[in-house]
């Protein structure tokens, strides 16, 4: 009778330690994803003061016509996102997609500095002229929206 309690023991903290390492997995694994989600902000939003200052994230409109400004470097350039009622001026040191051009949308990751300029770590161009992120649309159809109603979107350039 003992021999089996021992081997009834065992066989519970066998399973006891194989759950706990299994929890402890998960919560590394969910720990390591909330610090790697990166969020979606149009840039009436950050100006608003909507966002967050401790993590990357990325920022989605159209490229504003004539606001392209290249450097003498030939790779850091500077541009302004907006969503159509606000605007955000953009810095990437990079070589941009061969789809990027003023006018068309793109969704640029990275931070916001000091002087709430957006400094960009990586951009990404639609691919089609028929794809643009759901967000994206969405912002910049509430975007138009915004301007049509106020005249003119407050601007940041």
């Amino acid at each position: 009778m003992t021999g089996r309690l021992k081997s009834r023991h065992k066989r519970l903290i066998l399973l006891a330690g194989a759950l706990a390492a299994l929890g402890i997995a998960t919560m590394l694994v969910l720990s390591a994803f909330r610090k790697n989600l990166v969020f979606f902000i149009t840039p009436t939003q950050i100006l608003s003061g909507d966002a967050p200052r401790d993590r990357a994230f990325r920022i989605g409109g159209m490229v504003r016509a004539g606001s392209l400004q290249r450097q003498a470097d030939g790779v850091t350039v500077d541009f302004v996102v907006t969503d159509l009622a606000h605007s955000v001026k953009v810095h990437y040191r990079g070589i941009l997609p061969d789809l990027f051009k003023e006018g068309k949308g793109v969704v640029a990751q990275g931070r916001l500095d000091a002087h709430r300029e957006f400094v960009a770590d990586q951009v990404l161009a639609k691919h089609d002229e028929n794809y643009m992120p759901p967000e994206a649309a969405d912002a910049l159809k509430k975007g138009a929206a915004v301007a049509a109603n106020t005249g003119t979107g407050k601007e940041r350039p």
